[in-house]
């Protein structure tokens, strides 16, 4: 890793702007980056039933974004090295506004995704310019502060997602998801262009092209076979893929050791440091138990008790209300005493809050039962954000900074893309098997002669390929020619069919982030306490 110097005599110093005016600006641009990660998910229902897709795609329209965002920040970050953090800033949210735009105009499944993996190379060069512009315009002592807001804004970014989504969606449609975007965009550059210092470095650094190749090939082939999976029976050459995808992310591992002398794509001797190490495992672990949690929950919602996108973002909203209400008491009992307890409690009662909304899905349910859950899990996730940074970051060389912080970023994609992914796995895999049973109990209800089409409609379903999880849909489609004197008969018996099926799978489909939270929640009581220096 190299050393930053000062910039150069003939480009502007940082100190030639006020450094919470940069900030501003900055987090403009990220908390529109971090949006995305979750608005998409409120707007699954309707997704589906306007673009006819099915829920493999859906999968891949919720994760085309994070898997590249994920992949290339790192990349992004080099790239800043080597032409100016704010070259890139401007050029990544260039990208990434007419990417919204694209994606708005999308006319089946396929554009969206193609045009939401384009954001997601406007995020990822976007994002890390954030973190090495604050590391430079802020001096040490307010450096702590910066960052805390910085984490703030992530978290308060993605839990914001569900509800503002839920009001556009609403009000305008899904396309609008995606056109809120451009103003923002438009404002945010125009910022950029006249507040935002224009750094250069006197040492430029190589891009690890190897290492950049390798890594997100890695990460891709492992998603990709997390996704494609369940609606291809973990076929062989799925397994191959996601077994080529973990021997691709050990040899990038082994390329990035033997190239730690040169300009390697990730320092390695960041993590020398337990605490750095440890809160990247803990911040991806976040990242997998939020998008986790998510998608099961807003399918449940709009697809299962019928509310409409609003109605389902506003059951989300008190989660985030919750979070961001707690997130500054957090910061200052972390500066006060160091973080490890803080973040501890928050990880235990963001697991617990998940707890009780497992728990409150059912079909006849209290929403004050699911709304507690959530405000239990929002309290928790809103202690989590300044005690990690400040634990990650405190022990960090200078010399490093950057770098470590661009790493604890792409741990929090990393750990999101596994999240939607794993637990899209188990959803689909959990629905193709509980489907064709709650068809054939159902089925009993309906006169003899649609009886045995009706079951071969969910089997066919149950493959995942075909199965369609949108506003008022049932699973499968049904055929068009049911006479119109017992179709209502038949919707009926379907919807009890979907519903009984679908309940049982969201509920084993939680445990899953539920347990990888509690493991975060362990794994924090490895991290060494501040000493009294550290704390002053």
């Amino acid at each position: 890793m190299d050393t930053p110097v000062a910039a150069s005599p003939e480009t502007e110093t940082p100190t030639s702007r006020s450094p919470w005016l940069v900030l501003t600006v900055l987090c403009l641009g990220f908390f529109m980056i971090l949006l995305d990660t979750t608005i998409v998910n409120i707007a699954v229902p309707d997704l589906t039933t306007d673009l006819d897709a099915n829920l493999d795609q859906v999968l891949w329209i919720v994760n085309a974004y994070t898997l590249v965002y994920a992949g290339l920040l790192i990349t992004g970050g080099r790239l800043g090295d080597l032409y100016g953090q704010k070259r890139l800033f401007m050029i990544g949210l260039v990208v990434f506004t007419l990417a919204s735009a694209a994606c708005g105009l999308a006319q089946s499944p396929g554009q969206l995704v193609a045009t939401r993996a384009l954001q997601g190379i406007g995020g990822a060069l976007l994002t890390p310019q954030t973190l090495a512009i604050i590391t430079i315009t802020f001096p040490p002592e307010r450096r702590g502060s910066a960052y805390g807001i910085w984490g703030a804004v992530a978290g308060i970014a993605t839990l914001a997602g569900p509800t503002l989504g839920g009001a556009l969606v609403t009000a305008w449609g899904w396309r609008w998801i995606f056109y809120v975007n451009l103003p923002i965009g438009i404002v945010t550059l125009v910022l950029a262009l006249r507040i935002l210092p224009d750094l250069r470095f006197n040492r430029k650094v190589r891009l690890d092209w190897l290492g950049t190749v390798l890594g997100s090939a890695g990460l891709f082939l492992i998603c990709f076979g997390l996704i494609e999976g369940p609606p291809l029976a973990w076929s062989p050459w799925i397994l191959a893929a996601i077994a080529g995808g973990v021997g691709l992310v050990g040899l990038f591992l082994w390329q990035q050791y033997a190239n730690r002398e040169r300009d390697p794509l990730i320092p390695l001797g960041v993590f020398a440091d337990r605490n750095f190490a440890v809160m990247n495992g803990v911040v991806a672990a976040i990242s997998f138990g939020m998008l986790g949690l998510f998608l099961p929950l807003v399918i449940f919602l709009q697809s299962v008790l019928n509310l409409t996108a609003l109605q389902a973002g506003l059951v989300l909203a008190p989660m985030s209300l919750a979070s961001v209400a707690m997130a500054p008491v957090a910061g200052r009992i972390a500066d006060r005493y160091g973080g490890k307890d803080i973040l501890i409690i928050g990880l235990v009662l963001w697991a617990f809050g998940v707890g009780l909304v497992l728990y409150s899905a059912r079909l006849y349910y209290d929403r004050s039962e699911i709304i507690t859950g959530l405000v239990v899990a929002g309290i928790g996730l809103g202690m989590t954000f300044a005690p990690l940074q400040s634990i990650a970051m405190r022990r960090v060389q200078p010399r490093m900074a950057g770098a470590a912080a661009g790493l604890i970023n792409t741990s929090r994609q990393i750990g999101a893309v596994i999240g939607s992914a794993a637990v899209g796995a188990v959803l689909q895999a959990q629905l193709a098997y509980r489907l064709p049973i709650s068809a054939r109990e159902n089925a009993i209800a309906l006169p003899q002669s649609f009886r045995n089409r009706f079951i071969e409609g969910f089997e066919k379903a149950a493959s995942a390929k075909g199965l369609q999880v949108g506003t008022g849909q049932t699973g499968a489609r049904l055929p068009a020619d049911i006479p119109s004197s017992v179709r209502p008969g038949v919707l009926q018996v379907a919807e009890k069919t979907f519903y009984e099926a679908y309940i049982p799978t969201m509920r084993v489909t939680l445990i899953l982030p539920l347990v990888v939270l509690a493991l975060a929640a362990l794994a924090v009581f490895l991290v060494k306490r501040p000493t009294d220096h550290e704390q002053t």
